[in-house]
């Protein structure tokens, strides 16, 4: 059979395959909707979009929740050769301005909340297509699928799409000034897709979420395009937060989660684990024993004992299988974690649980994946082996560079940036520094730009301190390691949002953070957890001081990106008095720590 050359074909092909079977729904069920009627609505939005003016190489916005509806009126848009892209729904009016008019976009579909944004940023929209309350001034989707004009040809239009056309535009959530816009092209794609398939096997009918927004490139091509070439069954879950509620619901054999969501899910579980007691909580900690055991061994290419192996079966069937079953994980066959390093010990600890996590390391500006341990043979701490049709290569200031078929057109209306990224020779400069083991693993030390230089002249690498600090206290959602021409490194700590509540409830305490934050409890808690992170590291890297931040940060918010990476200069803007405070002589919110 031969291989489609266009998002477009792959559409046609899957779509035709079992058209019974369901391709989207929602958690609950509460929505579904066929492969049949995922074509149907697709030809007739097509229609409708044309009808608006919309063609070749014509640009789309896209501000919506997780939800079928994007996902038809994405794949609608680049059957006409256009290029559907989609606005994070926490950017401000004057973001979405700057993207609109960097994408030239005259049609936006939205939905209603965020339709007082849209009008706000002005640019150049003519048509505004609201998804479910349309009022005076916008259209439908309703009225929108019935306005094709009689002569549109919607064959002949997706049928002339060509492999070298712009599929999308992934706008980076600019952890530092306005985004950029990456250009991914229909045959791009299609060789992402190809290489990850050459690690991960992705099957007709698996199960996977729709989560993450749809803005970033992690949701693409694990969800949209898994589900576009390969036929994989998407469930929208609209709210980030409730992603642990509809896993029972959904039971993914394939999943995807960035380290956060990983972190989130054991924090659960470990305080779960700590209430369990008696009979219950001995089996429990046994398995849990066993199982970490086992896990260690392999890593070292041997394995438990006859009779403890013996022991560890029957508790994975009687114990741990449970523990999966209850998270909703029981038939996932693989799972992968990127956009940032996860911890070693969380890897682990899914290990343990029976949960394989193929950590990997990507970006935008490739579609997706790079390197991704393989499973059954992951390396903790490493992101894996650089995937087939890819290189890697490193730099002489460290950096590591990429030359794949994947890698992007380049950034939209920015040859400057598209020349600093992308040299003569093709290689993507990644930003990232690392090493590559002799068997081949890829090991990410942190960002380029974000490489901590002391006082001393030491580089330390903050991703190093975070990772060691987050695994060593549940109750840290995060640490940002500050130290830049300073003698010594001090943090911000931000409480996690669940843990918090679990310990205010346990101790009878107000749950807001601005109360917790003054308790001593927590506060020693805290303190013995970055201790046991200072252990782990090594003399220059380790925290001297810290203070805790007197609030959550949300995804989205002035701190944290949707993909909850930490946007670091604008928290050392926002935070610049608490930064100067522990480098003073004194101040009561400041903490001090142990270090050797």
């Amino acid at each position: 059979m031969t291989k489609p050359t266009t998002t477009c074909e792959a559409f046609q092909i899957t779509a035709k395959v079992d058209p019974s079977a369901i391709a989207l729904r929602t958690v609950g069920g509460a929505q579904s909707v066929t492969w049949q009627k995922f074509a149907d609505t697709v030809r007739a939005l097509a229609g409708g979009l044309s009808g608006l003016g919309v063609g070749h190489q014509d640009t789309v916005a896209l501000m919506l929740t997780n939800r079928p509806e994007f996902n038809i009126i994405d794949v609608a848009t680049f059957h006409l050769g256009a290029i559907p892209f989609s606005l994070y729904n926490t950017s401000s009016v004057d973001q979405i301005a700057f993207v609109l008019a960097n994408a030239g976009s005259r049609v936006v579909v939205c939905e209603r909340q965020f339709l007082d944004k849209i009008r706000a940023a002005g640019g150049p929209v003519e048509h505004i297509v609201v998804v479910d309350e349309a009022p005076e001034g916008t259209i439908s989707l309703e009225a929108l699928e019935q306005s094709a004009k009689p002569d549109f040809d919607f064959d002949a239009a997706w049928k002339s799409v060509q492999p070298s056309d712009i599929l999308t535009i992934i706008y980076t959530s600019g952890t530092t000034g306005n985004p950029k816009g990456v250009q991914l092209t229909h045959a791009a794609m299609l060789a992402q897709m190809e290489i990850l398939s050459g690690v991960i096997d992705f099957r007709r009918g698996d199960r996977q979420t729709s989560y993450l927004p749809s803005a970033h490139v992690g949701d693409r091509f694990s969800a949209h395009y898994a589900m576009v070439v390969y036929g994989v069954q998407v469930t929208s879950v609209s709210d980030l937060r409730a992603i642990a509620q509809a896993l029972p619901d959904v039971q993914p054999t394939i999943w995807a989660g960035v380290p956060r969501v990983w972190e989130k899910i054991q924090i659960a579980l470990e305080i779960a684990f700590e209430e369990a007691d008696g009979v219950k909580g001995k089996l429990l900690n046994r398995a849990l024993d066993l199982a970490k055991q086992k896990v260690r061994a392999q890593a070292r290419g041997a394995d438990l004992g006859v009779l403890d192996n013996i022991q560890y079966k029957v508790l994975d069937k009687i114990v741990l299988s449970k523990i999966r079953e209850k998270i909703g994980l029981q038939h996932l066959r693989w799972a992968f974690s990127g956009g940032a390093p996860i911890p070693a010990e969380t890897v682990e600890f899914f290990l343990a649980l029976g949960i394989c996590i193929c950590e990997g390391w990507g970006m935008s500006e490739v579609g997706g994946g790079v390197a991704l341990n393989p499973p059954g043979k992951p390396k903790a701490g490493s992101v894996g082996p650089v995937l087939p049709g890819s290189e890697i290569k490193i730099a002489e200031d460290g950096e590591l560079l990429v030359l794949s078929p994947s890698v992007m057109l380049g950034y939209r209306g920015d040859p400057a940036g598209t020349a600093e990224a992308i040299d003569s020779d093709g290689w993507l400069h990644t930003g990232d520094v690392g090493r590559i083991d002799e068997d081949g693993y890829v090991y990410i030390t942190d960002r380029k730009k974000d490489l901590i230089i002391t006082a001393a002249a030491k580089n330390v690498a903050p991703a190093t301190i975070e990772s060691a600090v987050k695994v060593s206290c549940s109750l840290i959602g995060q640490v940002v390691p500050i130290g830049d021409s300073r003698k010594y490194i001090s943090a911000l700590v931000v409480l996690d949002a669940d843990a918090a509540a679990a310990f205010a409830s346990k101790h009878d305490l107000d749950p807001s953070p601005e109360v917790l934050v003054g308790h001593g409890g927590l506060v020693e808690t805290v303190t013995k957890g970055i201790v046991e992170a200072n252990s782990k590291l090594n003399g220059v890297e380790q925290i001297k001081r810290f203070r805790i931040v007197g609030s959550f940060w949300e995804p989205g918010s002035d701190e944290v990106t949707p993909s909850m990476k930490v946007r670091r200069r604008a928290v050392m803007v926002k935070y610049a008095a608490e930064i100067e405070s522990m480098y003073a002589d004194q101040s009561s919110d400041v903490h001090e720590v142990g270090v050797r």
